[in-house]
């Protein structure tokens, strides 16, 4: 299990921030953003590097705003789809930019057993629980604490019962910006109760900065997947290979996404959880996307077992930033997590926390040019 085994070797020690020379080039800075229906002020957040990089994150939902990174030219470039006000993400925002949780991605029937007792889950995806429940962290205010200029860390306590999960979970989210561009995101969890705990993050990227993402050349470091039914619930595991969810070498987006397949209609496109090529808690590459005309390349690292892959299948037609309209597509998600419906998988890699456990997690977007 990822919990236990990070708590025996140690490895997560080598996760954290250590060892990432940073530069203080400017100072602190937050700005109010606007107020929840409930009256709680909403704030953002802005992270840099000494290389001119910049990350916006926002208190509630801990949503990544914007973030800032350089094309082969040097020009800088938001490569994060979201809003420019905050109105739009309490009505219209496909989890744009934000930490997900207590369960990311899908648990059947909204329901799971543990300890002989079995948890009935808020439902927001036909029967199913998805991310945590319609008011899942993505929904919450944090507590934040920006320590300099390239270290958000955000907490929150869920409370037992919130949503139908069990215990009391402590949650603690530190977003840091390196001088590698490299936007790291450590999650720590800890329980009064036996519950279930996977945290992921979800921003929606478009390495040109505009347009559909369908000449992102993609390559995930797995040979195995999960297909799903057609509520989208895990059926097994399978291999990749002769199948059009083969990325083990750089393929456009594009390619195969239109084939003609039931996976990729029950999903509307890719939507599917990758069975990454390394051992659970390990930190490791998942996955690399590539979009020439810019020459960014965007890496993706974590201590996860697996990643969802998400094309943006159902964004619809949305006014983004600087006004710029979405539509399906214009964004993909790489959702580094547990596998989905675990809790009902007794096969999948457990996700279960206790109270004398610490949940650890990392993710890191590593940003390059060609």
């Amino acid at each position: 299990m990822i919990n236990r085994i990070l708590l025996i070797t140690g490895a997560v020690c080598a996760l954290g921030l250590a060892g990432c020379a940073m530069t203080h080039s400017a100072p602190a800075e937050k700005q109010a953003f606007g107020t929840t229906t409930d009256g709680q002020p909403v704030y953002l957040y802005t992270l840099k590097n000494s290389k001119g990089c910049e990350a916006r994150i926002m208190n509630y939902g801990g949503i990544l705003q914007s973030l800032k990174v350089p094309d082969k030219n040097g020009t800088m470039g938001d490569v994060a789809l979201g809003f420019d006000n905050f109105a739009q993400y309490q009505v219209n925002a496909p989890y744009f930019g934000a930490l997900i949780g207590r369960y990311g991605n899908r648990i059947a029937n909204g329901k799971f057993s543990l300890d002989g007792t079995t948890y009935t889950l808020a439902q927001n995806n036909g029967q199913n629980n998805l991310h945590g429940g319609p008011k899942g962290f993505n929904t919450v205010v944090w507590n934040a604490n920006q320590k300099n200029d390239h270290t958000l860390e955000l907490t929150y306590l869920s409370k037992d019962g919130d949503q139908g999960f069990p215990g009391n979970l402590q949650v603690t989210a530190v977003y840091t910006l390196t001088d590698d561009n490299e936007l790291r995101i450590n999650f720590t969890a800890k329980t009064d109760k036996d519950t279930v705990c996977n945290l992921t993050q979800h921003s929606y990227w478009n390495l040109a900065c505009g347009g559909d993402v369908l000449n992102h050349e993609v390559q995930i470091f797995a040979d195995n997947y999960t297909p799903v039914n057609s509520s989208q619930i895990p059926t097994g595991i399978a291999p990749v290979k002769g199948t059009p969810f083969d990325f083990t070498s750089p393929t456009p987006i594009g390619a195969h996404i239109n084939d003609v397949n039931d996976q990729l209609k029950y999903g509307g496109g890719y939507d599917h959880n990758w069975v990454l090529n390394k051992k659970p808690g390990e930190l490791g590459l998942a996955a690399r996307v590539t979009e020439k005309t810019s020459g960014r390349v965007l890496e993706i690292l974590t201590t996860q077992p697996g990643l969802q892959f998400y094309t943006g299948n159902f964004i619809g037609d949305i006014k983004g930033k600087n006004g710029m309209q979405y539509h399906n597509r214009s964004g993909f998600a790489m959702e580094a997590q547990h596998f989905p419906d675990s809790p009902n998988h007794p096969d999948f890699p457990s996700t279960v926390l206790k109270p004398n456990e610490t949940y650890h997690s990392t993710i890191i977007y590593r940003f390059k040019t060609q």
